[in-house]
Parts: structure tokens; sequence; C-alpha cells
């Protein structure tokens, strides 16, 4: 199963005694990959165990009680960037960055012990992207300066949209995220981890986008995607 995707962070909170999680090996290896040198969307073990489960978004809202520190009360993150919104995210692509971070593919050490397995199992993964999916995006959120939108729109609609939508609603089927509303801060700052390759599982398609980017580029099409709205 090819899994072409990128982008976007999850949980949080004050950390409990049971939340000392394992902390993922720093080169690990995807289930039955010899190499660490896997291919970027190789799908692990988890991954796939979630996505083949239902999720029960009643339960999903229980589990959630442990993000709410970080995330807020309605899963809307923080404008300063911190914390990403995760409210109407596609499913599959919550479940996708999950469990990157629990494989170790995506590097976050704040979310390591909320994604951890004695916090949460396969199933509560698939109940926690479920509830969160289903929540609607708050119409406030985090923008830039608004300078220079005529450029970021130019930058979307040329490098982006084919895979992020035209309205920045992304493509759950194919694990591209939602990016339409999200916080400025938070979508520049994924910018500059996917150019200078901190984003250890952003799509390689991606990066080579990306690389090019001055910082002026970079803010203008951060501040078009924080005003879109799907």
């Amino acid at each position: 199963m090819a899994l072409a995707r990128i982008s976007v962070l999850l949980f949080l909170s004050a950390l409990g005694a049971a939340a000392f999680a394992e902390r993922p090996p720093a080169q690990p290896k995807a289930p039955g990959i010899e190499s660490p040198d896997y291919a970027w969307d190789a799908p692990v073990r988890e991954e796939v165990e979630a996505l083949r489960r239902e999720g029960n978004a009643a339960r999903g809202r229980e589990a959630y009680e442990v993000c709410r520190g970080c995330h807020g009360a309605d899963a809307a993150g923080r404008p300063d960037g911190s914390y990403p919104r995760l409210a109407g995210q596609h499913a599959t692509v919550l479940i996708k960055q999950l469990a990157d971070i629990r494989a170790g593919r995506r590097d976050n050490q704040k979310m390591y012990p909320f994604a951890s397995r004695h916090v949460l199992d396969v199933q509560g993964i698939a109940d926690l992207a479920a509830y969160l999916e289903g929540l609607p995006a708050p119409e406030a959120n985090g923008r830039g300066e608004g300078t220079d939108l005529e450029r970021g729109r130019r930058l979307y609609e040329r490098d982006c949209a084919s895979c992020h939508g035209k309205d920045g609603a992304g493509d759950a089927a194919r694990f591209y995220p939602a990016l339409a509303g999200q916080h400025y801060r938070f979508l520049l700052r994924e910018l500059h981890d996917i150019r200078d390759g901190k984003r250890r599982n952003a799509n390689p398609e991606m990066v080579q986008v990306v690389k090019p980017y001055t910082e002026p580029e970079m803010e203008a099409v951060s501040d078009h995607l924080s005003r879109l709205r799907r």
C-alpha cells in the first residue's frame, strides 16, 4: 500500500505517571524493512491496523481528554503555532502521523509521552481520529500580516494545489492533510522543518518544492493557507 502524505502534528497535556512512554529509537525500522533508509511512506503495522478499525467518536472524545491541555478543548490549537489545529483534520492523516510518531519516523518530543502505547492502543488511535475529524474547525485562527497574499496564492496554486486541493481541503484517501485555516505560525514552522530535513516523514516531492523557497515566499504561502476556508 503506497501512502503519499505529509503533514500535520497531534496530542498533548499534563503528563501523568503512566505516561512516561518509551521514546522511539532514533533510527527506527518499519516492520519488515531491513534498512533505516526505508521508503518514506512505507506503512507501519499500527497504521495499517488503525486504518482497518472503525473509529468510535464517543470513545475518542474521552481519549482526547489527555490532549486538551495543549490543543485546547475544541482542538483548535494555538495561534502562536506551538500546537496545530486538529479539529476537522482527516482521520487518515491523524492516524498516519500518530503512527509515525510512535514508530519514531516523525520527531516530536512533546508528543512521545502522549503517543505512548501506555496511553493509547490501536483502537484508541482510530477512535481519537474519528472524534477529531468530526469536530467543526473554528473560524478564528492565527494568520500572518496579509501583506503578500497574491504571491502566496500564486505559489500555492502552482506548487501545492495539485495535492492539497484548490481550497486546501487535502485528500483523505491519499493522506494529504487539510491545510485551510491552519495557524500561520504552525504552517511556517512545518515548511521550515520540511525544507531543512527536520520533518523526516515528509513527502520527498514536497521537500524538493519547498527547498528553493525564500523566507518571504514561505511566509506568503503560509499566510494564504491560513486564510482559506473549506
